[in-house]
């Protein structure tokens, strides 16, 4: 049935990393780390391709694109955020071991994604992944809060594991 719908079923690991990502990306954990530890209006710089809304999923979905190949796209788009926020942050920030955590979130999502290739995947998601591990593009590049980037990632992420993976909006 899901295959049918096209929504290809995650790997159990898949499920249960995202679900402790859903928890630390809580709402009031996102204002209290992403807003109101930094200063007013605060951005970060990153590159055009290391923004992906909801919207950017649908158009994906309507051109046909697997949800494998769109859920690798949101996994290398969001820990380049996370990572990207990161840098930005001393190690003494109130938000460094927010942050640390949700990294080491992301390398354990990244071992159940290291099975994939870049071939696997269909070419327009590939593109955008090597765009956005390319060095050279950071004349593309546009300011973003914070906080917006983990806005984003919760939300990309509901969309496209809440009904393989069952994640209840809480």
């Amino acid at each position: 049935v899901l295959a049918v719908l096209g929504l290809e079923a995650a790997a159990p690991g898949e499920c249960e990393l995202t679900r402790l990502l859903q928890d630390k990306l809580q709402y009031e954990m996102r204002l209290q780390y992403m807003k109101h530890y930094f200063p007013i209006d605060y951005t970060v710089q990153v590159q055009y391709e290391e923004v992906l809304r909801p919207s950017n999923i649908t158009r994906l979905r309507n051109g046909t694109v697997s949800e494998a190949a769109l859920r690798y796209l949101w996994f290398h788009v969001s820990s380049q955020a996370v990572l990207r926020i990161r840098e930005v942050l001393p190690e003494k920030h109130p938000s460094w071991k927010y942050t640390q955590e949700l990294c080491q979130l992301f390398d354990a999502l990244g071992e159940e994604y290291s099975k994939y290739r870049q071939t696997d995947v269909e070419t327009v998601v590939a593109d955008v992944v090597k765009l956005i591990h390319s060095a050279g593009a950071e004349s593309r590049s546009k300011a973003v809060r914070p906080k917006a980037l983990l806005d984003n990632c919760l939300k990309v992420m509901r969309m496209l594991y809440g009904v393989p993976c069952e994640l209840g909006i809480r």
